[in-house]
C-alpha cells in the first residue's frame, strides 16, 4: 500500500477558465441545470433538468434538442461509434426510459432515436443509478438503486435483435458498472456500496466472482485503458483499489471522501472534499455547503507522483476531450486543464534533481531514445558532481549508443576511478560500439588494475560474444607483456600472422610456431613460410626443411586423425619450390636435400630447382680434392645438364664460372654453338681439338676451316702439320680461293712455301682440268646451237612432210580428219578434242613445254631481285660463280617471250611464232 502523502506534487497542468469567444473575453457559460455529462467523438454532451441534450463543440458552439419531456439523468457517449445512450423521464413518477441516439442521422433536425425502452427491472419502479455500454454495441448494463442490474444483449440499437435479462439482484444500490474486453472474453464489473463483483459474459451461465467485500460511492469507479490491463478502479474513502476479473490488484492509500473518479491516458482523477461522509448509505449524496470546495487531484500511478491538485467550487463533472481535461462547476463555469508538454515537465523535474522520476516519466510518455539518453546523461552528471561515481557510471552506461563515449571517458581518466572507466568500457564492448581506441583503453585498464581474471574473462568470452577489435587487443596485450594472453587470442580468432609474430619474436618458441604453420590451410601456410621461413630455417633447419618438403609436394594440414580422414584428398596443394630457395640462405646442406627431394618426387620441377641444384653440385665439384668423389660429382652435374630441365643461359654461366670444361662443351654442342667450341679450344691452345672440332662440325659450319686456318696462320709455333691437314680439307671441298689461302698464310713466319706447295699444285691441276672441261662443253653447245638454227631455218623455208601413220594418242591408224604438229606428232581430230587442253598445242609435248615455260617465267620474276643478288654475292666465297649463275639465268638480259594468242589455230600467220617458241624450248631442253 502506497501512501499518497509520500508522493511528490507537481503542477503538470495549466488551469485556465474557458472564455466565450463571442463575448469579448467573458467566461463561457454552460447551460443551466446540468444533470448528466459525458464526452467523446469530438464533443461534450450535456443533459439538463428540462430534458434537453446539449452538444458542445471545440469551437464552443452549443446546440441542443429535446430528448425527454421532464429531465435527463444519465448519458453514455460511445468512443468508437457515434452512438449516444441516454436515460431520462418523460412523465412524473419512477419510470426511467432508455433511448439510443444515432448522431450521424437526423430526424427533423434532431439525432435519430433508434430505440426506446423502459428501464425497470421486473416491472418494479426503481431509479437508475448507473449506465454502461460495450463499445461493440452488443452489451448494455443498467444499474438500479434497488441493487439490481439489467443486461441487454444483442444489437442495443434495435429492439428486435436484442434481449434483456436481469443479471444481478441485491439489496445494496449499484454504484458502478464497467465492461472489460480481453481477447474473446467479456467481463462486467459491478460495484455496490458493499461489494465488488465480476461477471463473465462470454460464458453462457454468466459466472460471478466476488472480488471484494467493500464497495464505493456513486461515480467513484472507473476502468483503466488497455495499457494498464483494463483494471477496474474502485475509490473508497480510505483507499483506491484496482481489480482484475479474478482478483484484486494493487491498492493506493488516497484518503478523503471521494465524489468522482475518472481515468484517462494513464492519469487517475479523484474529486474529494475534506469532510468524510458519516456513512456509506448516502451513496449518491453530492450536497455540499455553498462555501465548501472540492479538491481535484490527478495521480500518475505508474510514476508515483501527483501531476496536479487544485480546489474548485462545487464540481459537476470532469471530462476529457480535445487533449485536455474540462472541469464543469455548478456556477455554469468551465475550466480547462491543459497538460504541459513532456519537455517542460522534464525540465521541472531536472530543476529538482528528480532524475529517476524524469526517466520513468519519459518512458511512460514514450520519449524516443535520444530524449532518454539526454536524461541519463544529466542524471549521470548530477551523480558525478555529488561524488557518486559508481551511480554516475551506471547512468552513463545507459547513454551508450547516443552519447559520445569520449564525454564519459574524459571524466574517469583519473587513476582512482579506473574501475568505473573499466565498467563503462566493458558495457561499450558488450554493445559492439567500441572502436580500436576503446579496446586499447580497456585492456590498459585491466593491465593497470592487474586484474588477470577480468582480462581472461574478456578475451576468453565465446566467439559469439566478442564485441571488440581482436587485432587491437592482441597489439595491446603484446605491448603490455601479456604474451600468453595475446597468443591465446590470436590462435582462437585465427590471426595467424600475430600468433607467429609473438611466438617467434617475443616467446622465441620456434618449434611451436612451425607446428602451428603445419596446421594452417595451404594458402596461409605458404604465405607464412615465405615470411618466416628464414628465421625458422636458422633455428630449426631440419624441421623447417621437412615442412617445406610437405608444402611443395602434396600438402595437407596436420590435424587429428578424425579430421585427417575428412580432408579432401582429391585436391592437390603444391607450392612452387623455386619460391622457397631463398629461405635456405646459409643452409646449403638442407637446400641440397630439399632440391634433391623435389626432383626425385617431381621430375618436372621448375627449372630454377635444377639450376640451383646444379650450382650446388658445381660448387662441391670445384672444392672437392678427392679424384674419385670429384669424378662422381662431375657425372652428377652432367646428368642435370642432360636432363634438359635447366635454363641454358644460366647453366652455361654456372659452368663457365666454375670452369667446368665438360659442361661448357656439352652446352655449346647442345646449343649448336660450334664456333664457340672451337674458340674454347683455341683459347686453351688445344690444336688437335681445334682440328677435331672442324672435322666434327665443319659440315654444319664450313667457315670453321677458314677460321682454323687463320688461327694457325697467326700462331708462331710450328703448326705445319695442322696447317697441312686444314689445307687438305679446304682443297678437297673447295672452301677457299687459293689467293685467299696464300694471303692468310702470309702472316705466319714459320709457314714456308713447302707447306702450300702441294695445295697449289693440286689446285692448278684441277683448274686446268676444269678449263678443259668448260672448253669441251662450249664446243658442244656451239655445235648443238648450229644444229638447232639449221633445223629452225629448214622449218621456216622448207615444207614439212608428215609421215606418221598412227595416232600418237590412241596408237590406232590415222584416219581423216587428222591433226599434225611440227613436233612430229599426229592425232585423230576426235582424240585431240577429247584429250588436248588447247588445239594449238601438242598434248604429248605440252607437259615438257610447260616446265620450260615455268622455268623461263621464274627466271623473269627473279631478274629484279637485286637485294637477294647482293646478299648472295656478299656472303659467297666465290663471287664470280654467283655472277655467272645470274648471267646464266638472264638477269642482265631483257627477254621477250612470244606466245600464241588465245584461241589461235595453227596456220601460216602463226608459223613464225611457233618457230621462235620451239627454238626457246629446245634450247632450254638441250641445256
Amino acid at each position: 500500500m502506497a501512501a499518497f502523502l509520500q508522493w511528490r506534487r507537481f503542477v503538470f497542468f495549466d488551469k485556465e477558465t474557458v472564455k466565450d469567444p463571442s463575448e469579448n473575453g467573458k467566461n463561457f457559460q454552460l447551460p443551466v441545470g446540468i444533470s448528466a455529462c459525458d464526452s467523446g467523438r469530438g464533443h461534450i454532451v450535456l443533459g439538463d433538468m428540462d430534458g434537453q441534450i446539449w452538444f458542445l463543440t471545440r469551437s464552443l458552439q452549443l446546440s441542443s434538442f429535446q430528448a425527454y419531456k421532464l429531465r435527463v439523468t444519465h448519458l453514455f457517449q460511445l468512443k468508437q461509434h457515434n452512438i449516444l445512450v441516454s436515460v431520462g423521464q418523460d412523465e412524473p413518477g419512477i419510470n426511467p426510459l432508455v433511448k439510443v441516439w444515432n448522431l450521424d442521422k437526423k430526424d427533423s433536425g434532431s439525432p435519430l432515436c433508434t430505440r426506446i425502452f423502459p428501464a425497470i427491472p421486473g416491472n418494479k419502479p426503481t431509479e437508475v443509478s448507473c449506465l454502461s455500454v460495450h463499445e461493440n454495441l452488443n452489451f448494455m448494463a443498467i444499474g438500479f438503486t434497488d441493487g439490481s442490474v439489467v443486461l441487454t444483449k444483442g444489437d442495443i440499437t434495435r429492439d428486435r435483435h436484442s434481449k434483456t435479462l436481469s443479471l444481478h439482484e441485491g439489496n445494496c444500490p449499484i454504484t458502478g458498472l464497467a465492461f472489460r474486453q480481453a481477447g474473446k472474453v467479456t467481463n462486467l464489473f459491478v460495484a455496490t456500496l458493499e461489494k465488488v463483483q465480476c461477471y463473465t459474459l462470454s460464458v453462457k451461465e454468466y459466472p460471478r466472482i466476488e472480488l471484494d467485500t467493500h464497495g464505493c460511492a456513486l461515480r467513484c469507479s472507473a476502468l483503466t485503458d488497455p495499457s494498464q490491463d483494463s483494471q477496474f478502479i474502485v475509490a473508497g474513502d480510505d483507499c483506491v483499489y484496482l481489480y482484475q476479473p479474478d482478483e484484486r490488484g494493487p491498492c493506493f492509500a488516497f484518503d478523503g471522501h471521494k465524489l468522482l473518479t475518472h481515468w484517462h491516458r494513464g492519469y487517475l482523477m479523484l474529486l474529494t472534499h475534506n469532510n468524510k461522509s458519516p456513512s456509506n448509505s448516502d451513496y449518491g449524496s453530492r450536497q455540499t455547503s455553498p462555501t465548501e470546495k472540492h479538491i481535484l487531484t490527478i495521480y500518475d500511478l505508474d510514476n508515483k507522483f501527483i501531476a496536479y491538485s487544485a480546489a474548485f467550487d462545487d464540481v459537476i463533472d470532469v471530462l476529457a476531450e480535445w487533449g485536455s481535461f474540462y472541469v464543469l462547476t455548478r456556477d455554469n463555469t468551465m475550466y480547462m486543464l491543459q497538460e504541459k508538454d513532456t519537455q517542460t515537465k522534464l525540465e521541472m523535474l531536472f530543476k529538482k534533481n528528480l532524475f529517476v522520476m524524469a526517466i520513468n516519466l519519459a518512458k511512460t510518455q514514450h520519449l524516443d531514445n535520444d530524449g532518454l539518453s539526454e536524461i541519463f546523461r544529466q542524471y549521470g552528471d548530477h551523480l558525478y558532481v555529488k561524488g557518486d561515481h559508481d551511480g554516475a557510471i551506471q547512468q552513463y552506461i545507459r547513454t551508450i549508443g547516443k552519447l559520445e563515449p569520449s564525454y564519459v571517458i574524459r571524466k574517469f581518466l583519473d587513476a582512482q576511478r579506473i574501475h568505473n572507466l573499466t565498467a563503462y568500457l566493458q558495457a561499450l564492448h558488450r554493445q559492439s560500439l567500441a572502436n580500436a581506441d576503446h579496446t586499447t583503453l580497456l585492456l590498459n585498464c585491466y593491465t593497470k588494475l592487474k586484474d588477470s581474471s577480468k582480462l581472461e574473462e574478456f578475451i576468453k568470452s565465446n566467439e559469439s560474444e566478442v564485441h571488440f577489435d581482436v587485432e587491437i587487443a592482441i597489439k595491446v596485450l603484446r605491448q603490455a607483456g601479456y604474451h600468453s594472453h595475446a597468443v591465446f587470442l590470436a590462435e582462437r580468432h585465427m590471426h595467424h600472422e600475430w600468433y607467429l609474430k609473438i611466438q617467434l619474436e617475443d616467446l622465441k618458441n620456434y618449434q611451436e610456431a612451425l607446428r602451428y604453420i603445419g596446421r594452417l590451410p595451404f594458402d596461409q601456410a605458404e604465405s607464412n613460410m615465405k615470411r618466416y621461413g628464414k628465421t625458422l630455417m636458422h633455428h630449426v633447419p631440419e624441421s623447417t626443411t621437412i615442412l617445406l618438403k610437405r608444402l611443395c609436394t602434396d600438402y595437407h594440414p596436420s590435424k587429428d586423425s578424425t579430421d585427417r580422414d575428412s580432408l579432401d584428398r582429391t585436391a592437390e596443394n603444391k607450392a612452387n619450390p623455386e619460391e622457397f630457395i631463398p629461405v635456405f640462405a646459409n643452409n646449403p646442406r638442407e637446400l641440397r636435400a630439399f632440391l634433391e627431394h623435389m626432383i626425385e618426387v617431381d621430375p618436372f620441377s621448375p627449372q630454377g630447382v635444377y639450376d640451383t641444384l646444379l650450382e650446388l653440385r658445381l660448387q662441391d665439384w670445384a672444392h672437392e680434392q678427392d679424384p674419385g668423389k670429384k669424378k662422381f660429382l662431375q657425372e652428377a652435374a652432367l646428368s642435370l645438364l642432360r636432363s634438359d630441365n635447366t635454363v641454358f643461359d644460366k647453366a652455361l654461366v654456372l659452368c663457365q664460372m666454375h670452369n667446368f670444361k665438360e659442361g661448357v662443351l656439352y652446352l655449346y654442342e647442345k646449343g649448336k654453338l660450334y664456333q664457340q667450341i672451337m674458340h674454347y679450344h683455341m683459347q686453351n691452345e688445344e690444336y688437335g681439338k681445334v682440328v677435331e672440332a672442324c672435322k666434327r662440325y665443319g659440315d654444319s659450319e664450313v667457315c670453321l676451316w677458314e677460321q682454323a686456318l687463320g688461327y694457325f696462320a697467326r700462331k708462331e709455333d710450328n703448326c705445319k702439320a695442322y696447317i697441312s691437314e686444314v689445307l687438305q680439307h679446304i682443297d678437297e671441298n673447295n672452301l677457299m680461293a687459293p689467293l685467299l689461302v696464300v694471303q692468310t698464310l702470309a702472316h705466319n713466319s714459320t709457314a714456308s712455301l713447302s707447306v702450300i706447295k702441294d695445295y697449289l699444285i693440286n689446285k692448278l691441276e684441277r683448274e686446268t682440268q676444269q678449263i678443259e672441261e668448260d672448253e669441251r662443253k662450249i664446243r658442244q653447245y656451239r655445235e648443238e646451237t648450229a644444229h638447232l638454227r639449221t633445223e629452225i631455218q629448214e622449218l621456216k623455208t622448207c615444207a614439212k612432210i608428215f609421215q606418221k601413220t598412227k595416232c600418237s594418242m590412241c596408237n590406232s591408224p590415222l584416219e581423216l580428219p587428222s591433226v599434225h604438229f611440227l613436233c612430229g606428232h599426229s592425232f585423230h581430230q576426235h582424240c585431240l578434242e577429247s584429250f588436248a587442253e588447247s588445239e594449238a598445242e601438242c598434248p604429248t609435248c605440252t607437259p615438257e613445254n610447260r616446265k620450260v615455260m615455268d622455268m623461263l617465267r621464274a627466271q623473269d620474276q627473279k631478274r629484279d631481285l637485286h637485294d637477294n643478288f647482293h646478299r648472295q654475292l656478299k656472303c659467297s666465297n666465290d663471287g664470280f660463280s654467283v655472277i655467272a649463275d645470274y648471267f646464266g639465268r638472264g638477269v642482265f638480259n631483257k627477254l621477250t617471250l612470244i606466245t600464241d594468242p588465245p584461241g589461235g589455230k595453227s596456220g601460216a600467220g602463226n608459223l613464225e611464232a611457233e618457230f621462235n617458241r620451239d627454238l626457246l624450248i629446245n634450247t632450254k631442253r638441250n641445256v
